[in-house]
C-alpha cells in the first residue's frame, strides 16, 4: 500500500495538494490544454477553500480567469464570425466600437452580472438618448460577443439573456410600427409634390416607392437594364447597401443580392410607375445630368442626386420629412375656416413601402400575390400586414354601416 504524503502537522494530502519548505501550501494542477496551473495559501484550510472554487468552476464549465474583460471576446469573434453580410459586420463592427469598447468593453468577463448590462442598457437609453431599437442592435451584438465566451467555457451561461427585456418593457415593450399612408393623406402628398415646384423633383422617386412597395436598397439600386417598358416589368435581383466602417468619414456602398431568395423577384409595373421612371428621365436630361458611378461592376442606375450619384436612405428620409412637414404647412394654410385638417404623419421609405402593401390589402390582393411581389420570405408577414389593414379597414366600413342604422328608427 503507498503512503499517503502528510504536511508537517500529520494531516494527509490529497492528490495536487503539496506542503512547501516555508510551510506555506500550494495546489497543482493541469487545464484542458496540458498547461499546469498553481495557486498558493498560507494555510491547508485556506487552500482546500481555493480548490473547492476552481474544481465548481471546472465541472459547471467556468474557467478561472480574472484577466480576460469583453474587449478579448469581441476580438475572438471578430476572428471566428461568419454569416453576416459585410455592411451588417462593418455595421456591427462601428456600434461595438462606439457605444462598448471604451467603457463597458473593459469589465472582466469573470465580474460581469445581468445587472451590470441591464444598467448599460439604461444608460444608453437615459443618458446618450438611444432608442430601444438601435439598443437592440448593441445587445445582438454583446449577445453574440458573450455566447463565444460560454461556449469556450469561460461562463455558465449568457448573462445577457433577457437583458434588455425589462427596459423594453417600460418603454412600452412594442417597437414602432411602420405607419402607412391613409388613403387620403397619400392623395394629398401626391398632388403636393406634383404641383409644388420646390419638391417636384422628388415626385419621381417618391412615386415609384408608393406603388412598388419596394425596399430602399432595390430601388436606389435600380438601374434601366431592370425594368422591362415593353412588358412592364421591374426585375428585383440585387440591392444598393451603404455603410460606414470604422474611422471613415466617408459612407462606403455595395452591391448585394437581396437576404433571401424571395427578395428576387419581378414586380408588375403600374402605368403610373412607367410614365414616373419616364419623367426622371425627362428631367436628367433636361438637367444634363447622367450617372457617373460604377459600384461593383454595376452602373446606369435611375434615380440619381444632384451629383449624378445613386439616392442614400438616410438622406432620403430626411427629405421625405422636410417635404411632409412643408406639405403639412400648406395643408394648414389652404384649409377652410372651421374644418378638420388632415395632417399627414412623419412617413421614412420603409413607410411608403408599408404604405403600397396596404392599397394592395384594401383592394383585396391575392395574398400569394401580395407575397411575391413584397418579397417576403416568410407568408406570416404578409398574413400579419393583411391583418392588420384589413382589422382597421373593416372598423371604418362598419362605421359606415353605423351611421346608415341610425336612419332606421
Amino acid at each position: 500500500m503507498v503512503e499517503r504524503r502528510k504536511d508537517n502537522k500529520n494531516r494527509v494530502l490529497k492528490e495536487g495538494e503539496y506542503q512547501r519548505k516555508n510551510g506555506t501550501y500550494e495546489y497543482r494542477w493541469r487545464e484542458k490544454t496540458g498547461k499546469r496551473k498553481y495557486i498558493y495559501a498560507k494555510t491547508l484550510d485556506e487552500l482546500r477553500i481555493k480548490e473547492t472554487e476552481i474544481l465548481s468552476d471546472y465541472y459547471s464549465g467556468k474557467k478561472n480567469n480574472d484577466k480576460l474583460d469583453i474587449n478579448f471576446f469581441y476580438e475572438r469573434w471578430k476572428t471566428v464570425k461568419r454569416g453576416l453580410q459585410p455592411n451588417t459586420f462593418a455595421n456591427y463592427v462601428y456600434m461595438y466600437k462606439r457605444f462598448i469598447v471604451d467603457d463597458f468593453g473593459k469589465i472582466k468577463i469573470n465580474d460581469l452580472k445581468k445587472s451590470d448590462i441591464r444598467e448599460f442598457y439604461i444608460k444608453l437609453n437615459e443618458n446618450y438618448g438611444l432608442h430601444i431599437s438601435t439598443i437592440e442592435v448593441v445587445q445582438n451584438i454583446l449577445h453574440q460577443i458573450l455566447e463565444i465566451a460560454v461556449d469556450d467555457d469561460y461562463l455558465i451561461k449568457n448573462p445577457s439573456d433577457n437583458a434588455l427585456k425589462e427596459l423594453k418593457q417600460s418603454k412600452g415593450n412594442v417597437a414602432q410600427t411602420k405607419k402607412a399612408l391613409s388613403l387620403e393623406a397619400q392623395e394629398v402628398l401626391e398632388n403636393y409634390l406634383k404641383n409644388e415646384k420646390k419638391y417636384y423633383r422628388w415626385y419621381p422617386i417618391i412615386i415609384t416607392f408608393l406603388w412598388t412597395g419596394m425596399r430602399a436598397g432595390e430601388l436606389t439600386g435600380l438601374r434601366y437594364q431592370d425594368i422591362d417598358m415593353e412588358n412592364k416589368i421591374i426585375d428585383v435581383n440585387h440591392t444598393l447597401v451603404y455603410y460606414k466602417n470604422v474611422g471613415d468619414k466617408k459612407l462606403s456602398r455595395s452591391i448585394h443580392t437581396p437576404k433571401t431568395e424571395a427578395g428576387i423577384r419581378k414586380i408588375p409595373m403600374l402605368d403610373k410607375v412607367i410614365e414616373a421612371i419616364k419623367l426622371e428621365k425627362d428631367m436628367q436630361v433636361a438637367e444634363d445630368s447622367e450617372c457617373k458611378e460604377v459600384i461593383d461592376g454595376y452602373t446606369d442606375f435611375i434615380f440619381l442626386n444632384r451629383f449624378g450619384v445613386p439616392h442614400e436612405a438616410r438622406a432620403l428620409n430626411k427629405t421625405l420629412a422636410r417635404i411632409v412637414r412643408d406639405c403639412n404647412f400648406w395643408i394648414l394654410d389652404n384649409m377652410k375656416k372651421g374644418e378638420e385638417p388632415l395632417i399627414i404623419p412623419r412617413i421614412s421609405c420603409h413607410s411608403l413601402r408599408h404604405t403600397f402593401t396596404t392599397r394592395m390589402c384594401e383592394q383585396n390582393l391575392n395574398l400569394k400575390v401580395m407575397q411575391d411581389i413584397l418579397g417576403h420570405k416568410d407568408f406570416t408577414t404578409t398574413m400579419n400586414i393583411y391583418a392588420e389593414v384589413n382589422g382597421n379597414f373593416a372598423q371604418k366600413e362598419m362605421q359606415k354601416l353605423n351611421e346608415f342604422s341610425k336612419k332606421f328608427k
